[in-house]
C-alpha cells in the first residue's frame, strides 16, 4: 500500500503543468485589495422621489468617505421603485472604517439615514471583484447603462472564466456596446458575474444587440459559454444627476 501511495505521488507530481484547470479570471489575481460594492435598495413605491432628493442633497456628505461609482434607477428588467449603487473600497479595513465614521457623524445622521429608513422596504448587498482582464471603462457621454447578471454553473472561474471572457470581449470588440467593467461576485451569490454596458440609449442598445446575434463571431463565443451558464438577467439602468457614471 505505501508502495502504492509513493507511486501515485510521484505520477501527479511529474505531470505537465499544460494538463492543469486554470483561467485568467485568477490567474496572477487573488481576490484581495480594492473591491466594490453593489447596494440595491428597494424603495416604497410613494416614496422614490423624496429618497432621491434627499440623497443628491446630501451625497457630498457621505462621498467624502469613499467613492461613489454610480447611482442608478431600475428602468425596466427588474423590480420597479428600486435604486443601484456601487461602491468601491480599498480593502475590508477601509470599509469598516467608512461605517465606523458613518455612524458617528451627526450631520449624515439626522439629515440622510434617520429620515430615509422609513423610505426603504428591503436592502442587498453584494462584495464584488473586477477581473483582472477589465478595467473600468468611462463612457464617451451620457446615456444609460445594462446590468447583465449571469448566474455561472457551479465550479468557478476555473471552469469556464476563459469561455466568459471571450463572450464578452466578442461583444465588445465589435462595438456593438461599450464594456464599461465586469465584476465577479466574492459575497452574494457564488458563480455570479455581472457585466455593466453602457449605450447612448434605448434604441442604440437595441440596435447594437441586433446586429450581435448577426455576427458569427459573437454567436460562436456566445454559443460556447452558455455550456457553463444556468439563468441570466438584464436590467435597464437609468443615471441620476449625481452619478459619477452617466
Amino acid at each position: 500500500m505505501l508502495a502504492l501511495q509513493s507511486g501515485l505521488r510521484r505520477m501527479l507530481a511529474s505531470r505537465p503543468l499544460a494538463h492543469q484547470v486554470c483561467s485568467s479570471f485568477t490567474s496572477g489575481h487573488k481576490q484581495e485589495g480594492t473591491f466594490y460594492e453593489f447596494c440595491t435598495y428597494y424603495l416604497k413605491p410613494a416614496n422614490v422621489e423624496e429618497f432621491l432628493y434627499n440623497f443628491k442633497k446630501n451625497v457630498h456628505l457621505r462621498t467624502a468617505h469613499s467613492e461613489l461609482v454610480g447611482y442608478w434607477s431600475v428602468g425596466f428588467g427588474g423590480r420597479i421603485n428600486t435604486v443601484f449603487h456601487i461602491w468601491k473600497y480599498d480593502n475590508f479595513a477601509h470599509r469598516a472604517a467608512v461605517y465606523k465614521t458613518l455612524a458617528k457623524d451627526e450631520e449624515w445622521q439626522e439629515r440622510f439615514l434617520i429620515p430615509n429608513l422609513p423610505l426603504i422596504d428591503k436592502q442587498e448587498s453584494e462584495i464584488t471583484y473586477l477581473v483582472p482582464w477589465c478595467k473600468i471603462g468611462i463612457p464617451p457621454k451620457e446615456g444609460v447603462y445594462e446590468l447583465a447578471t449571469f448566474l455561472m454553473k457551479p465550479g468557478g472561474p476555473a471552469l469556464w472564466g476563459d469561455a466568459f471572457e471571450r463572450a464578452v470581449n466578442a461583444h465588445a470588440h465589435q462595438g456593438y456596446v461599450k464594456l464599461i467593467g465586469v465584476f465577479h461576485a466574492e459575497y452574494g451569490l457564488l458563480n455570479r458575474v455581472h457585466v455593466l454596458w453602457w449605450s447612448e440609449n434605448a434604441d442604440a442598445r437595441a440596435a447594437g444587440r441586433r446586429r450581435a446575434h448577426e455576427d458569427p463571431r459573437v454567436v460562436s463565443a456566445v454559443r460556447e459559454s452558455v455550456n457553463y451558464l444556468d439563468a441570466q438577467q438584464n436590467m435597464f439602468l437609468i443615471p441620476w444627476s449625481f452619478s459619477p457614471l452617466k
